[in-house]
């Protein structure tokens, strides 16, 4: 049985990376992505990823330009990993993606097999794939915006779980699965390190509960 492939290094991330624009769709370094692919060119996408470096950059389009062909991306992205992978008795892949680290588009390079690639810069991102370190977020706060942002979304929780939930991954999770404006995904994705992303997060969602909705969270 072969081994699976190791992640690369940060100086090995590379120059040319597919890309899966898709709007309201968050990736983190670190986070888990499921995605279920079906469309030609992204079934196209995945078999070459899983040929090369398992790597596929998670990007959000602009709003306002959905429609456009192809549609401009935000200039920041998230490169992960494919770390597991189904086919389908229909044809579809189920993957999970690993966030690896943040990229800025440099380029955008011609289109592969109907899906779309950048030379993406690294940047200023090497932190992405460092051990993560202690930092004093504003945890009592946080705790207590999710309890009223439930509350109105009428979502149960198990607070329980939630409360030994280590901060990073509590924030990480929390930003992907929230069903917050793409705008909004695009400031937790672009926040400098944790403590920023958690200051971001809360005044998400304490405008959410202010405005008297919070959506639905999406499982």
């Amino acid at each position: 049985m072969s081994r699976r492939p190791r992640a690369p290094a940060f100086q090995d991330l590379g120059t040319d990376l597919p890309v899966f624009p898709l709007p309201g769709v968050l990736l983190l370094p670190r986070g888990l992505l499921p995605l279920n692919i079906f469309e030609p060119r992204y079934l196209a996408m995945v078999e070459d990823a899983l040929a090369g470096g398992r790597m596929i950059g998670m990007i959000q389009p602009r709003p306002g330009q959905w429609g456009a062909a192809p549609p401009p991306l935000y200039a920041v992205g998230c490169a992960g990993r494919i770390t597991s992978f189904d086919e389908t008795d229909d044809g579809r892949y189920l993957i999970t993606l690993t966030g690896l680290c943040r990229f800025r588009v440099e380029t955008e390079l011609e289109e592969r097999r109907g899906y779309r690639r950048v030379r993406p810069g690294w940047a200023g991102f090497s932190a992405d794939m460092a051990e993560p370190t202690a930092a004093e977020i504003d945890r009592a706060g946080l705790d207590r915006a999710l309890t009223d942002y439930f509350r109105i979304a009428g979502l149960s929780a198990d607070w329980e779980a939630i409360g030994q939930t280590p901060d990073e991954r509590l924030v990480t999770s929390l930003a992907m699965i929230c069903p917050f404006e793409p705008q909004e995904k695009q400031a937790l994705l672009e926040a400098k390190d944790l403590c920023e992303r958690t200051r971001v997060m809360l005044s998400i969602i304490r405008m959410a509960i202010h405005g008297g909705h919070a959506g639905r969270v999406r499982h």
